[in-house]
């Protein structure tokens, strides 16, 4: 007995051994098998990161896993992903791994999890999952490459785990999106005639010509599946789908011969009751439907048979109707009644083009508000043919009354409509307005709107749109919202372009306002977070809302193309009230372009032309400005960009006129930030007078320079240039007068308020006070009167902390250099006069007397300014320092001791 025992022993230790040790002896043949298999079969380039044989992870089977799977496009899908796979797993049984290379080997289940499959096909029909190589050695061309040696797919089971699959037909017009994809299927696929039992559930977006059929609707389906594998022929057994919330039922078949696909199916719902129309919309916009009381029907019933390949389509004949039908939500004060619908979707012939959708008694009354609507959609898939009749009345605040809505906003008004119209798409994309036909009328009043994305309620007391073929008139509306008031008419050019097309929204309008508040119009920024749900309502695909950021921008609307030639007797904009604005104002692309806009402002007036963009994260401008006799006190009060450009400004009051060429970027709310501006100026100061107290550097220059009188400054139409770039202002050389005192200004400050600045000034002796003034006249030998002193000053600092810094060095050196040319020109005149009167009185006496004479009142001048030269000019420098220093140095005089 021990014996037996111990052979049972060591045979387990021994399957155990060879259990682990298998992997370690089996994984490189197994990598190698699959590289093979896979260059023997795939033109793409395929990758994946790790390969892993376990006996242990689906005893008795083998899991071969393989980590990172990329399939990489070649040409004509170059670089292309097709696929990028996390993990694909493979089980067969371990009976499997001991066939030799060439033998192939049965897979019987496979799974993938994490998977994004992109498939694509171009305009020109080729498929980018069209990989499979083709064996050219063979005697019928078209056939795969010789698969013997690679795997054998008898599935016993399948699944695609928490996948995505993308499809776009780029010819078609056609895309495709399931996310979340969950699929799993069991069957025995080495079976020809066998039942698959699958299980499926997917997030679907369907587009077809730039039309959203599907929108990220939850999709499943339970289905039994009757699989004639020999004649690739798949019926519907058992099978409940759900499209959102609505249940479907199939029957019929799909099969698969050569490059058709038969079909031949019809699907229903299972049921009546009303509330499956509620279950069509998507469950975030339906709520919960459980407790809603629905009285009438509700009926999808459809078939689609025929042919689908390159050229057919199958024949579709699908019906939603529903009559006299109700519902009423159980929190809701209101309810829908008298609900009519007749739906349908057909084509007869096969050919794409002959698909026509018909809508016929549409009706719903909410009250005693009743709408409805009649029409067609033909040619769905081509040139669509649209007519469509609107006739009704609804109270837009009864809406959320009996629906939930489930917005961030508070409609109300009565709208009514009688109107008809019928175009064709190629029409309206092509604006061949011409060709549209339209008629009758639509109105809303006393509509009020009210959203936490906009700063103030929104109130249309009146407004009405005429139809007429193609053309569209706005013959009233009236508009208030905060404190603005608007009264606009107009044309609209492309009202059915807008509406069922992407086109911008175009028209030209007059506009007339009493008061234009800028800030009502002010879009608070949001941003997208989750919404916090608790345990119990958590769906499975995460919810977002717009939540406000706190921040106001004013946005230009990217869907306007509108001309507005307007007129406002008021204008309030930031602190700034503009009176008697008009001019044209043209919004495209979300930029604003100003053509001749002109108002009052700062007891004078602006002209404007130019443009501002909010199209990039940044709004930016480029404006020219005229500024025509405003109050030099009012504009740097209200213009920040006044105190930037002319911080001096503070200290006048007057007028001036300025031509402005500026751009630069700009603040949320329209205003520019300083250090960004570019641009140049002419500035006329037409008439001023200075208040040095409210500027310290002006304060300071009062009273450090005692010479002068700021009282006394004549800026009348002073003229100057400036630019400015990179947060700074460079200011062409200019002079002025402060009385007699002749002052050249010229240098640069910032935006920040740093200055560097020159002033040159002219000062005549006479303003320095009898004692100076009569030093110089002294030394210089000249008239009082005629006696000036040039005196550089430098000014750095801030504006508001200046420091004045007198160029001594220089200021001596030129007054020097004015005293010795001066005392130079005396001598020379005095010797002059000296020759000439010696000359007079020897006339009458010999030639060597004469000669004696002349060298002698020659010779003395010469040798006695050659001594004294040096010293003299010495002596002059000298005294030239005492009287700068004097000068600089005395207290501030109010009034001129030379006067």
């Amino acid at each position: 007995m021990k014996k037996v025992f111990k052979i049972i022993g060591i045979t387990l230790l021994v399957i155990i051994v060879l259990l682990i040790a298998a992997p370690f002896l089996f994984s490189s043949q197994i990598e190698n098998f699959v590289k093979k298999t896979i260059n023997n079969n795939v033109n793409a380039k395929v990758e994946f990161a790790d390969i892993d044989l376990s006996l242990f992870r689906s005893f008795p089977q083998a899991t071969v896993v393989l980590s990172d799977v990329s399939v990489i496009n070649n040409a004509p899908f170059e670089g292309d992903t097709l696929a990028d796979v996390k993990e694909v797993t493979l089980q067969m049984s371990i009976k499997e791994l001991f066939k030799g290379s060439e033998e192939p080997k049965r897979i019987d289940e496979f799974k993938v999890n994490d998977a994004y499959i992109n498939i694509l096909v171009d305009s020109l029909g080729r498929a980018n999952y069209d990989i499979a190589k083709i064996d050219t050695t063979a005697t019928t061309t078209g056939n795969p490459a010789d698969t013997a040696g690679g795997f054998s797919l008898d599935l016993q089971h399948y699944e695609i785990n928490n996948s995505r699959l993308h499809y776009k037909d780029v010819g078609a017009k056609m895309a495709l999106k399931l996310e979340e994809l969950n699929h799993q299927g069991t069957g025995d696929f080495s079976l020809d005639q066998t039942e698959l039992d699958t299980d499926t559930e997917a997030i679907v977006s369907f587009e077809f010509d730039s039309i959203n059929y599907l929108n990220k609707n939850k999709v499943d389906l339970d289905a039994v599946i009757q699989m004639d594998l020999e004649n690739m022929k798949y019926t519907f057994l058992e099978n409940e789908a759900h499209i959102n919330q609505l249940p479907l039922t199939f029957n019929g078949f799909v099969q698969v011969d050569g490059d058709d696909t038969n079909i031949d199916l019809t699907f229903k719902t299972p049921s009546s009751d009303f509330k499956n129309f509620l279950a069509v919309i998507p469950e975030v916009y339906a709520k919960n439907i459980e407790n809603v009381e629905t009285k009438g029907d509700f009926v999808v019933d459809g078939m689609i048979k025929g042919t689908a390949n390159d050229k057919y389509i199958p024949k579709l004949d699908i019906k939603v109707t529903s009559n006299n039908a109700s519902f009423k939500y159980p929190d809701l004060p209101k309810s829908v009644q008298d609900i009519n619908l007749d739906l349908r979707v057909l084509n007869e012939t096969g050919i794409v083009e002959d698909t026509y959708l018909t809508f016929k008694n549409v009706k719903f009354r909410i009250d005693q508000d009743r709408f409805a609507a009649n029409g067609s959609v033909k040619n769905l898939m081509g040139n669509m043919l649209v007519a469509l009749n609107l006739d009704g009345t609804l109270n837009l605040a009864n809406l959320d009354k009996a629906y939930p809505l489930d917005m961030d906003l508070d409609l109300n008004g009565i709208l009514t409509v009688d109107a008809s119209t019928s175009f064709d798409m190629n029409s309206i994309e092509k604006e061949q307005y011409q060709n549209v036909k339209s008629s009758g009328t639509a109105g809303i009043k006393n509509f009020s709107y009210k959203s936490p994305e906009i700063p103030n309620e929104i109130k249309v007391s009146s407004a009405r749109v005429n139809l007429s073929q193609g053309n569209v008139t706005v013959p009233e509306l009236d508009l208030t919202t905060g404190q603005t008031d608007l009264q606009a008419t107009g044309t609209i050019q492309n009202l059915m372009g807008f509406l069922f097309t992407d086109q911008e929204l175009k028209g030209i309008f007059n506009v007339k306002s009493n008061t234009f508040a800028v800030n009502d119009f002010m879009v608070a920024q949001t941003e997208e977070k989750p919404v916090t749900t608790s345990e119990e309502n958590t769906s499975e695909t995460s919810k977002t809302e717009k939540v406000a950021t706190g921040e106001e921008a004013i946005k230009i609307p990217s869907f306007l193309d509108v001309v507005l030639t307007f007129n406002a007797n008021k204008v309030l904009y930031d602190n700034l009230k503009l009176t008697n604005a008009k001019g044209k104002l043209i919004i495209r692309d979300e930029t604003a372009t100003l053509e001749n806009i002109t108002t009052d402002i700062f007891n004078g007036n602006i002209a404007l032309n130019g443009h501002v963009s909010t199209k990039t994260a940044t709004p930016t401008f480029d404006m020219s400005l005229d500024l025509n006799a405003i109050s030099i006190a009012e504009s740097f009060n209200g213009l920040e960009l006044m105190q930037g450009l002319a911080p001096i400004a503070n200290a006048l009051q007057g007028k001036i006129q300025t031509n402005l060429n500026l751009k630069g970027n700009l603040n949320n709310d329209l205003t520019p930030i300083l250090t960004s501006l570019a641009g140049d100026a002419l500035a006329q100061i037409l008439t001023a007078d200075v208040n040095p107290e409210k500027m310290p550097l002006l304060a300071k220059l009062d009273s450090q320079l005692n010479f002068i009188d700021l009282d006394k400054v004549d800026l009348n139409n002073l003229k100057t240039k400036l630019s400015f770039k990179d947060g700074a202002v460079n200011i062409q050389p200019f002079d002025f007068k402060i009385k007699d005192v002749l002052v050249q200004v010229s240098g640069s400050h910032g935006f920040d308020m740093n200055m560097n600045y020159k002033l040159n000034l002219d000062v005549p002796a006479k303003y320095l006070g009898n004692q100076i003034g009569n030093t110089l006249s002294q030394l210089s030998g000249s008239n009082l009167q005629n006696t000036k002193v040039e005196i550089p000053v430098g000014l750095s600092g801030t504006f508001q902390s200046p420091q004045i810094n007198l160029n001594m060095q220089q200021a001596i050196s030129s007054l020097t250099q004015k005293i010795v040319e001066e005392q130079k020109n005396n001598l020379k005149e005095k010797g002059t006069n000296a020759l000439n009167d010696l000359i007079n009185k020897q006339l009458g006496k010999n030639n060597q007397n004469q000669q004696s004479t002349d060298s002698t009142a020659t010779k003395t001048p010469q040798t006695k300014t050659d001594s004294t030269k040096t010293t003299q000019e010495k002596k002059i420098e000298d005294a030239a320092k005492s009287i700068l220093g004097g000068l600089l140095n005395k207290n501030k005089k109010k009034k001129d001791t030379a006067q």
